[in-house]
């Protein structure tokens, strides 16, 4: 799942960094009932295209591309742990915290950790501190 996302993120840097004027300049309006629904993956052939457009590079700038890529993915990682994800939902993870403690735990922090394993074992001698614990977690307050 990491090495999609990151092979996600790396074509549309690609792609962006391809033809970034070009799409600015040749916006062409689709009437609502012809627009396809909305796909969170990248057109295939533009993938295609940035990846022939990115093989032609030097190699220098190539290197310069992958740096930025690099630097990209590591600020979106940094946002994520910081909490700045977009996509966590608040009341989902509290309403697993209270079903299932170690799993919002788990989805929270992203990985399996100390918080993840104090949650589990909280949870299996009695589940109130379980509970109370991934709450505290989900919320930030540890």
């Amino acid at each position: 799942m990491k090495r999609l996302t990151l092979h996600l993120l790396l074509c549309m840097i690609l792609i962006s960094a391809v033809v970034p004027g070009s799409m600015a300049a040749t916006v062409v309006p689709v009437p609502a009932a012809a627009t396809a629904p909305a796909s969170s993956e990248p057109d295939p052939n533009a993938v295609n295209a940035a990846m022939k457009e990115f093989k032609s590079l030097s190699r220098s700038e190539r290197r310069a591309r992958l740096k930025d890529a690099k630097k990209v993915f590591k600020q979106y990682k940094a946002d994520k742990r910081a909490g700045k994800d977009a996509e966590t939902d608040q009341v989902l993870l509290a309403i697993l915290a209270i079903l299932l403690p170690p799993l919002a735990v788990y989805l929270k922090e992203g990985e399996i950790n100390s918080k993840f394993w104090i949650s589990l074992i909280l949870t299996l001698i009695f589940w109130i501190p379980g509970v109370i614990y991934a709450l505290l977690v989900v919320f930030d307050a540890i």
